[in-house]
């Protein structure tokens, strides 16, 4: 497995070695031993799923305190445009953000640790996405903020955005708690 570093310390590409051939294909989607081995000590307790129709943006996702989360993203089917940004007040990248696309062709995976906001955009007409976190959902510690925040500038590479009523009613970044310190 190939793990690329992003410009948001922390924050990680894995892209699997996959076996093709005119069956399919196969890969490793998660090895402990390599997280342990980039010093990252994630027990992934919940696995969750979502589809979605194109234009679709969930997020900016994240949850506090006792419950914060570590994800680890992939795509079963289709494209999304999935993003990170860093919330670590102090942090020298705070507010701002990767953007990767994720798709069941490149099989690529977005470790985004505790300390960052997540969110994605479908690319295609539909997707499937996948991500394990390192605790379980908690409402109370659930926050986010407004996808289309000005001060983080994220492209999302879609028209006319599917969004819920929650995720518009969401925060904007200068108005977030200071919930981690880098």
């Amino acid at each position: 497995m190939d793990i690329q570093e992003t410009k948001l310390n922390g924050v990680l590409i894995f892209t699997p070695k996959v076996f093709d051939d005119e069956r399919g294909y196969f890969f490793e989607s998660f090895k402990e031993k390599l997280f342990a081995e980039r010093g990252i000590d994630a027990k992934f307790v919940q696995d969750n799923i979502s589809y979605s129709k194109k234009n679709t943006i969930r997020g900016l996702h994240y949850q506090v305190g006792e419950f914060a989360q570590g994800k680890l993203c992939q795509v079963v089917q289709g494209r999304v445009l999935d993003v990170a940004v860093d919330i670590r007040f102090g942090s020298p990248t705070f507010g701002k953000y990767v953007a990767t696309e994720l798709s069941d062709e490149n099989h690529d995976q977005l470790w985004i640790p505790p300390g960052f906001a997540h969110g994605f955009s479908v690319l295609s007409d539909t997707a499937t996405f996948h991500y394990k976190c390192t605790n379980y959902y908690d409402k109370a510690s659930e926050r986010a903020i407004l996808f289309s925040d000005k001060t983080l500038g994220i492209d999302w590479n879609v028209t006319e955005p599917l969004v819920s009523p929650k995720d518009l009613e969401a925060p904007n970044f200068k108005d977030i708690g200071r919930d981690f310190d880098f």
